[in-house]
């Protein structure tokens, strides 16, 4: 009898981590269905006028960033960075921008215990706004440089 209840038991437990993986799989699975399209007139609308609203006062009416972005302030932080082609949003996947995006600068798009000023938007913005943003900055990129990023995106999605 004894027995029987420590299998049912780890049965039990098998089965919850089982379902918390699918879960937290769907949910990721879920963020990624959106894209942030720079061809997308609408998308790209909604985009610019939430930048100017929540994201500007930082990284700068035209995507410019704060100056001397790349030297850490007194506090320790590093200024908001450019998303234009000369910073390094371009640098990475959709799925990392939208997840700092998101999340704020955490594991895994950060170091644990990272310290900076950008916000997590997850309280904010709805999924479809952040997918928005990040179009708007993509459409702001020299041809090429949306190339690069789009051949960043192939290589992260295999």
């Amino acid at each position: 009898m004894k027995s029987l209840r420590i299998l049912v038991f780890g049965l039990v437990c098998i089965l919850f981590i089982l379902t918390a993986g699918l879960l937290n799989g769907t949910a990721t699975a879920r963020e990624k269905t959106a894209e942030a399209d720079h061809r997308d007139t609408q998308q790209l609308e909604r985009g610019q006028m939430i930048y100017n609203k929540f994201c500007a006062a930082c990284h700068g009416e035209n995507l410019e960033g704060q100056a001397d972005w790349r030297k850490r302030k007194p506090d320790g932080k590093l200024p908001a960075p450019p998303h234009d082609e000369t910073g390094h949003t371009w640098h990475h996947p959709d799925d990392v921008l939208f997840g700092i995006t998101k999340h704020g600068l955490v594991p895994p798009n950060a170091p644990a215990n990272y310290e900076s000023d950008m916000p997590a938007w997850s309280n904010t913005l709805k999924d479809s706004d952040i997918w928005a943003v990040l179009a708007y900055i993509k459409s702001h990129w020299p041809t090429k440089t949306q190339e690069m990023q789009a051949e960043i995106n192939d290589r992260s999605n295999r």
